[in-house]
Protein backbone atom coordinates (compact mmCIF):
# COMPACT_ATOMS: atom_id res chain seq x y z
CA UNK A 1 0.00 0.00 0.00
CA UNK A 2 1.37 3.14 -0.83
CA UNK A 3 1.46 6.25 1.52
CA UNK A 4 -0.88 9.36 0.42
CA UNK A 5 0.14 11.70 -1.25
CA UNK A 6 2.40 14.71 -0.03
CA UNK A 7 3.01 18.11 -0.43
CA UNK A 8 5.81 17.20 -3.00
CA UNK A 9 3.47 14.92 -4.91
CA UNK A 10 1.02 17.82 -5.07
CA UNK A 11 2.55 18.80 -8.77
CA UNK A 12 2.66 15.68 -10.03
CA UNK A 13 -1.09 14.51 -9.41
CA UNK A 14 -2.03 18.09 -11.15
CA UNK A 15 0.02 16.93 -14.11
CA UNK A 16 -1.82 13.63 -14.23
CA UNK A 17 -5.38 15.15 -13.73
CA UNK A 18 -4.43 17.78 -16.72
CA UNK A 19 -3.59 15.11 -19.20
CA UNK A 20 -6.54 12.91 -18.00
CA UNK A 21 -8.38 15.78 -19.58
CA UNK A 22 -9.41 15.42 -22.84
CA UNK A 23 -10.41 18.95 -23.85
CA UNK A 24 -9.53 20.77 -26.04
CA UNK A 25 -7.92 24.33 -24.76
CA UNK A 26 -8.36 27.83 -26.65
CA UNK A 27 -5.37 30.04 -25.32
CA UNK A 28 -4.93 33.91 -25.74
CA UNK A 29 -1.62 35.03 -24.18
CA UNK A 30 -1.54 39.13 -24.47
CA UNK A 31 2.16 40.59 -24.32
CA UNK A 32 3.18 43.89 -24.59
CA UNK A 33 6.35 44.34 -27.06
CA UNK A 34 9.66 42.28 -27.36
CA UNK A 35 9.70 42.70 -23.41
CA UNK A 36 12.03 40.46 -20.94
CA UNK A 37 8.96 39.63 -19.30
CA UNK A 38 6.77 38.94 -22.86
CA UNK A 39 9.98 36.65 -23.96
CA UNK A 40 9.29 35.12 -20.16
CA UNK A 41 5.78 34.68 -20.46
CA UNK A 42 5.60 32.87 -24.21
CA UNK A 43 8.36 30.66 -23.46
CA UNK A 44 6.67 29.51 -19.95
CA UNK A 45 3.46 29.15 -21.34
CA UNK A 46 4.67 27.33 -24.77
CA UNK A 47 6.47 24.87 -22.78
CA UNK A 48 3.28 24.38 -20.47
CA UNK A 49 1.57 23.64 -23.50
CA UNK A 50 4.10 21.04 -24.85
CA UNK A 51 4.60 19.21 -21.54
CA UNK A 52 0.65 19.16 -20.38
CA UNK A 53 -1.50 19.76 -23.38
CA UNK A 54 0.29 18.54 -26.48
CA UNK A 55 -2.59 18.23 -29.86
CA UNK A 56 -4.94 19.59 -27.18
CA UNK A 57 -4.52 23.19 -27.45
CA UNK A 58 -4.11 26.33 -29.49
CA UNK A 59 -2.31 28.91 -28.44
CA UNK A 60 -2.48 32.49 -29.89
CA UNK A 61 0.27 35.40 -28.94
CA UNK A 62 -1.02 38.89 -28.88
CA UNK A 63 0.43 41.99 -29.25
CA UNK A 64 -0.66 44.42 -27.12
CA UNK A 65 1.17 47.29 -28.89
CA UNK A 66 0.30 45.98 -32.70
CA UNK A 67 -3.38 44.96 -31.89
CA UNK A 68 -4.26 47.34 -29.07
CA UNK A 69 -8.52 46.01 -30.07
CA UNK A 70 -8.06 42.71 -29.15
CA UNK A 71 -6.95 43.79 -25.68
CA UNK A 72 -9.82 46.29 -25.66
CA UNK A 73 -12.49 43.73 -26.56
CA UNK A 74 -10.74 41.16 -23.95
CA UNK A 75 -10.68 43.80 -21.05
CA UNK A 76 -6.82 43.02 -21.06
CA UNK A 77 -5.36 45.74 -18.76
CA UNK A 78 -2.20 44.12 -17.86
CA UNK A 79 0.36 41.98 -19.28
CA UNK A 80 1.62 39.41 -20.26
CA UNK A 81 -2.40 38.03 -19.61
CA UNK A 82 -3.18 34.25 -20.60
CA UNK A 83 -6.93 33.70 -21.21
CA UNK A 84 -8.23 30.62 -21.39
CA UNK A 85 -10.80 30.56 -23.79
CA UNK A 86 -12.01 27.37 -24.08
CA UNK A 87 -12.83 25.05 -21.99
CA UNK A 88 -15.72 27.00 -20.39
CA UNK A 89 -15.91 29.01 -18.36
CA UNK A 90 -12.93 31.16 -19.26
CA UNK A 91 -9.96 32.19 -16.77
CA UNK A 92 -7.01 34.20 -16.99
CA UNK A 93 -3.75 34.90 -15.13
CA UNK A 94 -1.35 37.80 -15.09
CA UNK A 95 2.65 37.54 -15.23
CA UNK A 96 5.17 35.84 -16.67
CA UNK A 97 3.75 32.29 -16.44
CA UNK A 98 6.97 31.24 -14.43
CA UNK A 99 5.10 28.97 -11.45
CA UNK A 100 4.43 26.19 -13.59
CA UNK A 101 2.32 24.54 -10.49
CA UNK A 102 0.03 27.50 -10.57
CA UNK A 103 -0.33 27.47 -13.87
CA UNK A 104 -1.76 24.28 -14.99
CA UNK A 105 -3.92 24.73 -11.67
CA UNK A 106 -5.32 27.63 -13.00
CA UNK A 107 -5.99 26.13 -16.75
CA UNK A 108 -7.33 22.96 -15.37
CA UNK A 109 -10.84 22.60 -15.47
CA UNK A 110 -12.91 23.38 -13.34
CA UNK A 111 -14.80 19.74 -11.99
CA UNK A 112 -18.57 19.83 -12.67
CA UNK A 113 -21.04 20.95 -10.29
CA UNK A 114 -22.77 18.78 -8.09
CA UNK A 115 -25.62 21.26 -7.29
CA UNK A 116 -28.88 20.89 -9.00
Amino acid sequence: MQPPAGPDDSAALESALLRQDSEFHELLLFVAGATPNSARAIRNTRKMCAEHLADRHHLTIIDLYQQPALAAAEQVIAAPTLIRKLPLPSRRMVGTMADARRLVLSLRPLPPSTAG
